[in-house]
């Protein structure tokens, strides 16, 4: 078979879970109450900091940022395969898939990042108490999220114009359910040495050294709490970190026992089953996460709902009497 450039194949097929028809009203289904709770989810959280002037603080100015990203995150891959499972299509288009795989890469590392910045906010708010509003000051929040984005939107330029100069042949079906990377390199007919150098390179650069950077933060954190005589301090501090601490062994557990996994058992659909773990579910209980244990986000909802109690139109009905 010979391979031809890419530009010239106009589609691609997803061939997703399952293919057995009586299974793709169920995963519709499923996948759809899971988007809606993800975005509707997120969608408070960013209320409810926006409505409470006391959640204006770098803790919550980062977490809200998270919750965008998780937003677009599952929008980059959930809305295409519910669409193919109601169309009962499995087509996308050369140009949705570099885009798809644009996004997603793009999505992923600022996931990666906010949760680093996040855990170095609660290492300056724990270890450094008494300097945290002068360290965490507006500007120096703003320039990690830039930061953040910036090379974010580097990184996934670069993999996606790499892409572009690959060649396939005529047999174009990737075993996910959205257009992954690893997944397009691997069906590559021209040769792949260059691409997988630069992604297992700058997976380990971003995914290991953030990973290092918590662990080194909470390694920290651990030390200023063992030092706290007062019981009661000892839980406030802990309770401000718990939560982060359950996103980020949920994000990197679930996203490395996909990995792992994958190249043990050399399985496709396996690893796009798996995947759902880090692309659907994660996003899903971050809002569940944060907001279970949190007063303070708590009080921001419940603000942010009496404020649509009350801007609610009041309608006075008159009872006409003969």
């Amino acid at each position: 078979m010979t391979p031809r450039n890419i530009t010239a194949v106009s589609e691609f097929l997803l061939l997703g879970f399952s293919e057995e028809p009586e299974l793709q009203p169920l995963m519709f289904g499923l996948f759809l109450s899971m988007y809606l709770i993800t975005v509707f989810g997120n969608l408070l959280i960013i209320l409810a900091v926006i409505s409470d002037s006391h959640l204006h603080t770098p803790m919550y100015f980062f977490l809200s940022n998270l919750s965008f990203v998780d937003i677009c995150f599952t929008s980059t891959t959930i809305p295409k395969m519910l669409w193919n499972i109601q169309t009962q299509s499995k087509v996308i288009t050369y140009e949705g898939c570099i885009i798809q795989m644009h996004f997603f890469t793009l999505f992923i590392g600022l996931d990666i990042f906010l949760l680093t910045v996040m855990a170095y906010d609660r290492f300056v708010a724990i270890c450094h108490p008494l300097h945290y509003m002068v360290i965490m000051n507006p500007r120096l929040c703003g320039l990690l999220v830039l930061a953040s984005w910036i090379i974010c939107v580097l990184h996934s330029l670069l993999e996606s114009l790499m892409m572009l100069r690959l060649s396939f042949c005529t047999a174009l079906e990737i075993p996910h359910f959205f257009c992954e990377l690893n997944q397009m390199i691997q069906l590559a007919n021209s040769d792949t040495f260059l691409h997988n150098m630069v992604m297992y390179f700058v997976a380990v650069l971003m995914a290991g050294g953030s990973l290092t950077g918590i662990i080194y933060s909470y390694s920290e954190i651990v030390s200023s709490i063992r030092g706290i005589t007062s019981s009661h301090r000892k839980y406030k501090a802990f309770s401000t970190c718990a939560s982060h601490l359950s996103v980020v062994s949920l994000f990197y557990c679930t996203g490395l026992g996909v990995y792992l996994s994958s190249a043990a058992s050399h399985s496709s659909h396996s690893s796009a089953t798996a995947s759902v773990m880090y692309t659907v579910v994660t996003p899903m209980l971050n809002p569940f996460i944060y907001s279970l244990r949190n007063k303070d986000l708590k009080r921001g909802l419940k603000i942010l709902f009496q404020k649509e109690t009350i801007n609610k139109p009041i309608i006075l009905r008159f009872k006409k009497y003969t």
